[in-house]
């Protein structure tokens, strides 16, 4: 792997400092990967309605590059490829949002979906107006999944706009979320790739593609398209994506629609003028009018060579509202250099409430010790994790268990004096410092599993209560079931077995032997099984063959816990 960094863990945070040095009007939230308008009025009865964005690292110049009067008021960024966690969207939300309320602007992804939903529950809950659009411009998969679980793509930029314009015009938040989602609705976006990319942590490309082969269909995060076909000239390639949108998205003779042509990260401006050529003449050869068109790199999948075409569907009023001034760094204005980075501190940040003191119970020097040995586990298991996520995701696994192995490490002293109170500060910790889908699923199901077990006496039956309540917490917060091809498919067996031998009179060491049994074939279940939720669902049967990360990551903290049990 040969890449312009210093450290993978350090890519992100590196990068926007670096893009806030470029960019006069942006300040970064301190302690967060957040990315604000420097002008954010301190009082916030001065705030109008605030649009928030993100996601995952690696796809500059989004989502930073659109922070700026007339679009984004914050951009939240995660790992490389990996949803930022709850903690970062809310502190976003309160740097930048007052009693106008926020729209986040959320790309069809479940980690996406779940820390930015999330982060807007507890935002509610504080006072704070927000509302969500998702965006599923993905018209590539319309044959493999319904319209609602179409990825989110390029043409999100396209809602930035839209929704930043009419809250710069003083739209209400009801408003601004009416056009935005009429805008998603209206989107329909396809790509196609000439070649893999290379993500830090994983260190090697996430396919290979002969010579003479491309991915038709793909989306944004380095994963294989919907399928792959022959080499083939720009112009029927263009002529391939433009009926595809066209016919989904009932584009007809006599529409008017905005163009966006889009490079994936490593297509030149050379080839990207040659798409767009064949693009508008192809639109206008259908009686399509063109009201506006751009080209260039707007959300990029780090290094891919490819490109992807938007178009959407407008009318006076939403031509209006991307007509409309915008002072952001990746739209047109940008290049001016500031004479220092801005940082932006917060007048005043919300700090969790201090636990009550108390004395550790009997047997937490062996429950500390068991959490040890899961952080140690987890890693050891890095590049195996990694691997295997990488086969049919993203191969984010392996380094954001690293990063909650080391935020369990990190816990206080007063965390480890009751099993509920270290469940409690473990889940936190997890919240914290795992994006993704990983993050919100374990912090879930911790916190569920805590509030058990601080019902009364913690013993074996508890623990396998405690353990049945967190494994529905994880299938409710995520929709999947067993069978899915998922985590779920090692922790439902694993629960049901530990729980069975608790009942028939098992020790907790025997008992806790058959769910790690249990858990373990699970794992290799998954290998055989169609997945149906998450990216790898993407792939349909392409990623038969390889077992789940998530699951055997299952198999890796269990096996972890067992010397400590009993």
């Amino acid at each position: 792997m040969k890449k312009l960094v210093n450290a993978p863990r350090a890519v992100v945070r590196e990068m926007l400092e670096g893009l806030v040095s470029l960019a006069p009007g942006q300040a970064l939230l301190e302690g967060e990967s957040v990315v604000l308008r420097a002008d954010t009025p301190s009082d916030v009865r001065a705030r109008k309605v605030a649009v928030i964005s993100g996601g995952g690292s690696g796809h500059e110049p989004a989502h930073a590059g659109y922070v700026g009067a007339g679009m984004l008021d914050a951009a939240v960024a995660g790992d490389v490829f990996t949803s930022p966690s709850t903690d970062a969207v809310l502190a976003a939300i309160r740097a930048v949002a007052g009693p106008a309320g926020a729209l986040l602007v959320v790309k069809n992804y479940t980690g996406d979906r779940l820390n930015f939903g999330l982060a807007a529950e507890l935002a509610r809950a504080e006072g704070i107006p927000v509302e969500t659009v998702v965006v599923a411009d993905d018209v590539s998969l319309h044959d493999t999944v319904e319209p609602a679980r179409r990825r989110g793509i390029a043409g999100t930029v396209l809602v930035h706009k839209v929704a930043g314009a009419a809250a710069a015009a003083g739209a209400a938040l009801q408003d601004v979320l009416r056009e935005a989602t009429a805008a998603a609705e209206a989107l329909g976006t396809m790509g196609v790739a000439l070649g893999p990319c290379t993500v830090p942590a994983a260190g090697k490309p996430g396919f290979t593609l002969e010579e003479d082969e491309i991915e038709l269909g793909l989306g944004i995060h380095g994963e294989q398209g919907v399928r792959r076909v022959p080499m083939q000239p720009a112009d029927s390639l263009v002529d391939t994506l433009l009926t595809t949108i066209v016919e989904d998205r009932r584009i007809s003779s006599g529409d008017r629609v905005v163009l966006l042509v889009n490079g994936l990260g490593g297509t030149p401006p050379m080839e990207l003028a040659i798409v767009a050529r064949r693009a508008l003449a192809a639109l206008r050869q259908g009686g399509i009018r063109v009201e506006r068109a751009w080209s260039g790199t707007f959300l990029s999948a780090l290094e891919m060579p490819g490109c992807s075409l938007t178009l959407l569907k407008v009318d006076d009023a939403r031509l209006a509202r991307l007509d409309a001034a915008a002072d952001a760094p990746a739209w047109p204005g940008a290049g001016r250099l500031p004479k220092e980075p801005g940082v932006y501190r917060p007048s005043s940040a919300a700090s969790p409430a201090s636990l009550p003191a108390e004395a550790p119970r009997p047997g937490m020097d062996r429950f500390r010790k068991a959490a040890l040995w899961v952080a140690d586990a987890f890693e050891q298991s890095e590049s195996r994790l990694t691997a295997l996520d990488s086969a049919a995701g993203d191969g984010d696994l392996g380094l954001s268990l690293v990063r909650g192995a080391e935020a369990i490490r990190a816990l206080p002293e007063d965390a480890w004096t009751s099993p509920a109170r270290a469940l409690t500060a473990m889940g936190n910790a997890l919240r914290r410092s795992i994006g993704g889908s990983s993050g919100p699923f374990y912090a879930t199901a911790l916190l569920r599993a805590a509030r058990r077990l601080a019902e009364g006496p913690v013993d074996a039956a508890a623990w396998a209560e405690a353990f049945d309540l967190a494994v529905s917490a994880v299938s409710e917060l995520g929709g999947a079931r067993p069978g899915d091809r998922t985590m779920l498919d090692a922790l439902r067996p694993a629960a049901d077995a530990f729980a069975k031998g608790v009942r028939g009179g098992q020790g907790a060491r025997e008992a806790w032997a058959s769910a790690v049994h249990a858990a373990e074939a699970g794992e290799e279940a998954t290998s055989r099984m169609q997945p149906r939720l998450g990216r790898a669902s993407y792939l349909g049967a392409r990623a038969v063959g390889v077992p789940d990360a998530g699951a055997a990551a299952v198999v890796v903290w269990m096996k972890a816990l067992t010397p400590g049990i009993g």
